[in-house]
């Protein structure tokens, strides 16, 4: 087992870089001159020189890929250039949001979908599969950012139940777990979880048949097993294909919340990709992608020991 965890990290090693040097590559090659957000408008060529050369823009793409890497792996990140912080300090401040959401939305999607998939597959063809399959196929269709506009003027406009945006009367950086700042979590949470909710149901659903069609729950069946127990089977033989889709949409979640967040305004990583867009920050741009992306790979790596762990072929293929 230890072998197969060392030869995993060998391989996310790789990819952890190919995707710092994309992430590079990608948000210099957007056009417009990052400076413009600090700049006044009336500012002469030397000024502007000056912060290029402050910054490291004067130089060639590979110097500043290889400056940029060699802070990263110091665990410098750089300074916004709107706000002149810590790169580092407003990444972790966002990320720590963006987690918690979509761990509050992880929850309650994958406990929906994996209940409503095992139903479905277990009633195949039945209306219990049908309204399961319709709930998840409407999971799937309906775009998350018009489903939070909706939950919205449902829950905090018209019957004024629960807040529409922020994170808490005082703050994100003033969270605790009560009531006063969950409902601020409520509304976003249950938007993300949709679309996981549904890809999961369909997943688990095509899991579950599918084992129930094999010789060997025949087998157990003949043996005289309980329901129960042939259940306890199917679980254990559907758990590392479900861990995979699960894995894959927890790290949707991560990277990918950013309409969701800006809806509700979350102070998450997505609302901060969002911001450094606009206002064309590039080191927060790029420092923001990179901790999204070793999440990623970070959450696939944990996910992949879990599934050998579960399934003792995956360590011997």
């Amino acid at each position: 087992m230890f072998a197969y965890i060392l030869r995993r990290l060998a391989y996310a090693i790789p990819i952890v870089l190919s995707v710092a040097l994309l992430c590079f590559l990608l948000v210099h090659m957007t056009p417009g001159d990052p400076l413009v957000a600090v700049l006044p408008a009336d500012a002469s060529q030397e000024l502007a020189q000056q912060l290029r050369v402050a910054y490291g823009f004067d130089r060639p793409l590979p110097v500043q890929f290889g400056l940029w890497l060699w802070r990263v792996l110091h665990g410098d990140l750089g300074a916004s250039i709107a706000t002149g912080r810590p790169v580092a300090a407003e990444v972790a401040h966002a990320v720590a949001n963006t987690v918690m959401l979509a761990f509050a939305a992880a929850l309650i999607g994958f406990t929906l979908g994996l209940a409503l998939g095992l139903i479905a597959g277990y009633f195949r063809g039945t209306w219990v599969d049908k309204l399961a399959t319709s709930v998840a196929i409407a999971g799937v269709s309906v775009p998350h950012y018009w489903l939070g506009m909706v939950l919205v003027i449902i829950f905090s406009v018209e019957l004024n139940w629960l807040p529409a945006v922020g994170a808490g009367a005082g703050g994100s950086g003033q969270w605790a777990w009560d009531w006063a700042h969950v409902r601020y979590l409520i509304l976003p949470a249950v938007t993300t979880s949709v679309i996981p909710m549904g890809i999961i149901t369909r997943n688990v659903r095509a899991l579950t048949g599918d084992i129930l069609s094999q010789d060997f729950v025949e087998a157990l069946y003949a043996k005289g097993m309980r329901q129960s127990q042939v259940f306890r089977h199917v679980v254990k033989n559907a758990a590392p294909t479900a861990l995979a889709v699960m894995g894959l949409q927890l790290g949707y979640m991560l990277g990918g919340s950013i309409l969701i967040e800006t809806v509700f305004s979350w102070p998450g990583s997505g609302l901060l990709l969002n911001s450094a867009i606009f206002q064309r920050d590039l080191p927060l741009l790029q420092g923001t992608i990179l901790v999204l992306a070793i999440f990623f790979v970070a959450l696939n790596l944990m996910v992949d020991v879990a599934q050998a762990l579960i399934d003792p072929r995956i360590r011997r293929a």
